[in-house]
């Protein structure tokens, strides 16, 4: 077939029914792993709010709690449920929330929790810069998660999903291997920087979008159950998919939703074709594994 790029777009076509099938590690058909978005916001700052109502005041008391609740309560019962479904979360933190919130790093390291590079801010969107003024603000932004954490992270997802067109390649010079952003896929698939995959996330499966637009947490629940059984029957036609669950802590960590993310986390591993794992160990494996050989379109 004759591979189609658009522009700058950092990736071609491929057809998911294309290229070849695979199983993940045991021979799991659905490998399952929580993005957990650890995020520090400028008080005066307009960002994600609940209301708009006041969003564009300094301070915005309603909408700057709302989100700072997420770091100060709902990711603690988060990490319980966690621990509690035996799954380790991949942090998606922000450089700022690396500084500002040694106890969740900490926590996070007590768990072998993977580590994605998640910009500095998510006041700040990751876009409107030349190639070195970027790589400097990447540059910062990986040093001091790694300083952090003890290790250089592997992945990316801009705030709000950001990249320029130049962020892969940057990204690849800083020894980073996978990227979230580019939302289009139920599987890893190579990007045209060598060395660089693109993993699946999710804006549909993802707590902020649902519950923003009236979602329940019992419709969670059902969304998260709907989500694996397709998958699971796709992969047995097809090969390995991935599912992945994007939660915000000041979200799905709120008191009367939690109890939703226990019982879908419960579900999940529930199930004998589930690979519990994180977006590190789904990269590492597609790299090592799979993509030589899974390439269509390429």
């Amino acid at each position: 077939m004759i591979a189609m790029t658009t522009g700058n777009v950092p990736f071609d076509y491929s057809p998911i029914t294309e290229r070849p099938a695979f199983d993940w590690p045991g021979g799991a058909k659905v490998a399952v792993y929580v993005g957990l978005n650890i995020e520090h916001f400028l008080v005066g700052r307009p960002s994600t709010s609940i209301w708009p109502g006041t969003a564009d005041l300094v301070p915005d008391a309603l909408n700057h709690g709302w989100r700072d609740y997420g770091v100060r309560v709902g990711i603690w019962r988060i990490i319980e449920i966690l621990d509690r479904n035996g799954l380790r979360a991949s942090g998606l933190i922000n450089s700022d929330a690396a500084r500002h919130y040694p106890q969740i790093v900490k926590a996070g390291l007590e768990r072998d929790w993977a580590w994605l590079a998640h910009g500095r801010t998510n006041s700040v969107l990751h876009t409107g810069m030349d190639r070195d003024e970027e790589r400097a603000v990447l540059t910062d932004i990986v040093d001091t998660i790694a300083g952090a954490t003890g290790r250089r992270p592997r992945g990316w997802m801009g705030p709000g999903l950001t990249e320029t067109f130049h962020t892969p390649e940057l990204l690849a010079e800083l020894g980073l291997d996978y990227v979230l952003d580019w939302t289009n896929d139920d599987r890893p698939y190579p990007l045209n920087v060598p060395g660089m995959l693109s993993v699946p996330y999710t804006v549909e499966l993802n707590d902020l979008g649902l519950f923003g637009k009236g979602t329940t947490g019992p419709e969670f629940l059902q969304i998260v159950v709907d989500q694996y059984e397709q998958l699971s029957a796709d992969a047995r036609n097809g090969g390995g998919r991935v599912l992945a669950l994007a939660l915000h802590p000041f979200a799905i960590g709120q008191a009367f939703r939690a109890k939703y993310l226990d019982r879908a986390l419960a579900h999940l591993a529930a199930q004998p074709d589930v690979w519990l794992t994180t977006s590190d160990d789904i990269a590492e494996y597609y790299a090592g594994t799979v993509s030589d050989g899974a390439r269509g379109g390429r």
